[in-house]
């Protein structure tokens, strides 16, 4: 007799559904962390205290101002409130590595770029949307504050807002990329603090014009045109082409890197 071979449950699934059950998992994953908690708070402190703190200065003014828009606080609040919202996304890839949890986790979903989409998908638009509802928080406790000196218009808002989007959906998505690549948390958060701030503000002042240009390569360069618009030589399309281009480099290189390599070194 011939034996009839007993087909393997579950190797037919389609990839589709691979995706969604992975993108459930990193979601649970992300909030039943105590960090992300921690990392959300510290953005909201930042970002909805100077808001506030602006407002009340605004209110208090020999001149107050009258009909400013509210929405111009945001982008300063959110230039500091980045880096929360950075580290969160670095350590929901690091944290694998550091407990030894990628293990489980590929054995969970072999297919590793399902599994990188699917962290990358979870991890952008949580920290997008946080750090979007953070500035829409940040200019009604600055509007509150100092009404009626300072308003709130709808197409100054949804373009200071959706300004913020795109820049913290870059960052996140280079943090995220950092983290496969170097697979360890504290030389990750180096490197973005690097990237994102420490470089940009260090290598102009050094009076080489290489080193300028050289900073204007930079993510965080073009984060600041973005956010604060006072960087001589930068356009708003060079600036979201740097952040765009670093962050789709380093996510190639991180997925290559957790296509090619053992995922527990």
């Amino acid at each position: 007799m011939t034996a009839l071979a007993t087909p393997v449950r579950g190797t037919d699934v389609p990839s589709w559904r691979v995706f969604a059950r992975t993108c459930a998992a990193e979601w649970t994953r992300l909030w039943t962390v105590r960090t992300t908690g921690l990392f959300l708070a510290a953005a909201a402190v930042v970002m909805v205290g100077i808001g506030t703190a602006a407002g009340f200065d605004a209110a208090t003014d020999p001149a107050p101002p009258h009909g400013d828009p509210a929405w111009a606080i945001v982008p300063v609040t959110a230039m500091p409130a980045q880096f929360a919202l950075l580290a969160l996304a670095l350590i929901a890839v690091t944290s694998d590595y550091a407990t030894g949890g990628i293990v489980p986790t590929l054995q969970w979903t072999p297919r590793r770029t399902v599994l990188l989409l699917a962290r990358l998908v979870v991890t952008v638009a949580t920290a997008t949307t946080l750090g979007v509802l953070l500035g829409l928080g940040s200019a009604l406790a600055a509007h509150t504050a100092a009404r009626p000196s300072l308003t709130l218009p709808l197409d100054a808002g949804l373009d200071v807002l959706g300004t913020i989007a795109l820049v913290f959906a870059a960052g996140t998505a280079l943090a995220v990329g950092l983290g496969f690549v170097l697979r360890n948390t504290a030389g990750a958060l180096v490197t973005v603090f690097l990237l994102m701030l420490l470089l940009p503000l260090l290598l102009p002042q050094f009076g080489y014009e290489w080193m300028a240009e050289l900073a204007q390569l930079l993510p965080g360069t073009g984060a600041a045109f973005l956010l604060l618009g006072e960087v001589p030589g930068m356009t708003r399309t060079s600036s979201v082409t740097t952040l765009l281009v670093w962050a789709g480099g380093v996510l190639l290189i991180g997925w290559l890197r957790l296509l090619r390599d053992d995922a527990n070194r």
